[in-house]
């Protein structure tokens, strides 16, 4: 199904000036071969090997060597560990970069299980932590129970809140939800929210499919088979995939397609962690999924600063990822980029080469800039600003952007393919 609407949008610029990136030297460089008086040493825990942990990293080490360009002293050397994913993993880093590396901050876990176990172990050592997650519903005790963590991202208000608008615009008064089962219940309050959602709008869930882990699977394909037939008694054809990997919902697709769920009567809303890859994935892949409409968080592409990150990205990128079949950074490159941007934008500050951390917890926590993502400022340890929505609708090899959401006013974004 495929959907367009008529109105304008206008992009605000900003200027900001990078400087040339040799990116051999940040990932290598240790304390004692920097020419500086003082070496902050940052830790970062990615999924290195992911699409996501790809970008993440090639941006986190443009923005640190942006950073020591630009500086005499206090100049950022990045210590880079592999989490595969794994929250225990991640935990046990965490310790050995405080213990043997002497981290002053820690940087990275792009999910929430990852992220919390993280913070406590930030806690203990007094360390701050940023991470790229944030659970679905923030607790009312969140900032006293981790005080050290900062959280790069929004929890799943605004994005449960949008999925029901586009509900409730088309008046569809029953969903399928599915979601792909996080083993370490990273995603839970997310069902909860659509839910809520979707019932002050008028409409319900009529089922909700809990897929496993496609890791967990040895035959997705069968076990999909077999949900997608539960669909056969359902009067809904409007279906919301809430919470997937990449090769779940590529698979999910390709059998849907199979049996005739993925026609001009049915409606595929696919999750924002995928609708956010779609700038930096395969072509194919987003052909895989067409009609299906997506919600993606919105930044000013045509500023300065992003074209001159999206110069230095896609030429870093090339030369670390050449089987990689597309160059352009996505969303979570921005948020890495970033994020490190909070640390070092905190250690300028810093008058003394005598880093406390306390001191620059703080200093972080009262960042106000412009980054590659919009504004950054905190609240509680989390993002303030509310996400601008973009409502997608993929078509072909690509997608054309329908609509923004901003408070109510919906804007039109031309296509850039």
């Amino acid at each position: 199904m495929q959907f367009s609407f008529n109105t304008s949008m206008t992009t605000p610029k900003v200027r900001l000036f990078f400087t040339v990136l040799t990116f051999s030297v940040i990932i290598t460089y240790g304390a004692e071969e920097m020419n500086s008086d003082k070496v902050i040493s940052i830790g970062v825990i990615i999924d290195v090997n992911s699409r996501i942990g790809k970008e993440e990293k090639v941006a986190m080490a443009i923005a640190a060597q942006n950073h020591n360009n630009s500086t005499d002293t206090n100049k950022v050397s990045l210590y880079m560990q592999d989490s595969k994913g794994e929250p225990l993993r991640a935990s046990s880093i965490a310790e050995e970069m405080i213990k043997r590396k002497k981290v002053q901050v820690i940087i990275g876990m792009h999910t929430w299980p990852e992220a919390a176990l993280v913070a406590e172990v930030g806690n203990q050592a007094q360390v701050p932590v940023i991470s790229f997650a944030t659970p679905a519903i923030t607790p009312p005790l969140m900032q006293l129970q981790w005080p050290f963590l900062i959280r790069m991202a929004n929890n799943g208000t605004a994005y449960t809140k949008c999925i029901a608008d586009i509900v409730h615009v088309y008046n569809w008064k029953r969903v399928t939800v599915f979601y792909e089962n996080d083993p370490y219940g990273g995603d839970s309050g997310m069902l909860l929210l659509l839910s809520e959602a979707l019932q002050y709008v008028g409409s319900e869930i009529e089922l909700r499919l809990v897929l496993p882990s496609f890791s967990s699977l040895s035959d997705p394909r069968r076990l999909i088979q077999a949900e997608l037939l539960k669909l056969m008694q359902t009067q809904s054809r409007v279906f919301i995939v809430l919470t997937s990997s990449l090769p779940m919902l590529t698979c999910l697709f390709s059998e849907a397609k199979k049996m005739g769920l993925v026609d001009k009567d049915s409606v595929w809303i696919i999750p924002d962690s995928i609708s956010n890859l779609l700038d930096s994935i395969n072509n194919s892949v987003i052909s895989s999924m067409e009609g299906a409409l997506g919600i993606k968080i919105y930044y000013p592409e045509t500023s300065i600063e992003y074209q001159d990150f999206q110069a230095q990205f896609r030429n870093v990128f090339r030369t670390e990822n050449p089987d990689e079949d597309n160059y352009n950074p996505g969303l979570y490159a921005l948020q890495a980029y970033d994020s490190v941007g909070v640390a070092t934008q905190a250690i300028k500050r810093v008058a003394s080469n005598i880093i406390n951390p306390k001191t620059l917890l703080k200093d972080m926590l009262s960042s106000n800039f412009l980054g590659l993502r919009g504004n950054i400022q905190f609240e509680s340890g989390q993002l303030l600003h509310i996400p601008i929505l973009r409502i997608i609708n993929l078509v072909g090899r690509s997608y054309k952007e329908t609509r923004l959401l901003d408070t109510g006013v919906w804007i039109f974004k031309q296509p850039s393919y």
